[in-house]
């Protein structure tokens, strides 16, 4: 059994949370999907966290805008938020050279995508491991979830777009219409979207994970207490408080 996280998004109250959660369950084994950074009040002390719990970290966008140059496509706010991030992360003189050097190759540690006993591991889609999001919407798009499962041998973890659920033929299903729970089968081609830990966007403001035994994907809901974040989010000018009334709402 195995945990996997995504798109924690410097929400140190939420990765808490999580980690109990998982730790209440006995599960050992953690894997995060990228995103542990951007958007959030506490990057640096979720890095150190996920450094110390997890066997493997795929690439985000945001980390690989802070390590590399942020992209054209980030939105001012996102762009605010991701310059003081860098900032925070890897530029913070109160600190010694060698742990802000520690976190960057932590960071440049990070995978860009990998396959794993049958199992491909992404932060955005297949065909674009990093940045590509693959809405619900898009489930619509024949042409787009074509390239896409083109792309994909077989079943695929994601994040990226904050949203859990299920791509396959038929289209997009959330867990809520799966009572949380997916089967695997042995013939098919699934995109699995394990949701965000740091900031839902499907309507629930709980964070959400999943655990993963080689057959069947459970998502779980965790809650925990979001107005710290919200106070601590506002407390940064840096970061816009959109970012935190999002959170109340999981949007």
């Amino acid at each position: 059994m195995k945990a996997i996280i995504s798109d924690i998004h410097g929400n140190l109250e939420a990765l808490r949370a999580v980690l109990d959660d998982i730790d209440g369950l006995g599960v050992k084994e953690i894997i995060c999907l990228g995103d542990v950074i951007g958007y959030g009040p506490d990057p640096k002390e979720c890095l150190d966290i996920i450094q110390s719990v997890t066997n493997l970290n795929i690439l985000g966008n945001h980390e690989e805008a802070v390590l590399y140059g942020i992209p054209p496509n980030f939105t001012p706010r996102a762009k605010k938020a991701l310059e003081w991030t860098r900032k925070i992360v890897l530029e913070d003189e109160t600190e010694s050279p060698e742990l802000r050097e520690s976190r960057r190759k932590f960071m440049m540690s990070f995978k860009v995508q990998t396959r794993i006993e049958g199992v491909t591991y992404v932060h955005g889609s297949p065909r674009g491991p990093t940045r590509e999001y693959v809405l619900p919407r898009d489930a619509q798009d024949k042409k787009k979830m074509k390239a896409i499962f083109d792309c994909l041998e077989d079943f695929c973890f994601c994040g990226h777009t904050h949203t859990p659920g299920i791509f396959n033929y038929e289209g997009f299903t959330h867990p809520s219409d799966m009572f949380d729970l997916y089967m695997l089968g042995s013939d098919e081609k699934v995109l699995i979207n394990v949701g965000s830990v740091g900031q839902p966007r499907d309507g629930d403001p709980r964070a959400c994970f999943v655990t993963f035994d080689g057959d069947t994907v459970v998502w779980r809901r965790v809650e925990y207490n979001i107005e710290p974040v919200v106070e601590k989010i506002y407390a940064v000018p840096e970061l816009d408080n959109f970012l935190a009334d999002r959170l109340r709402e999981g949007r």
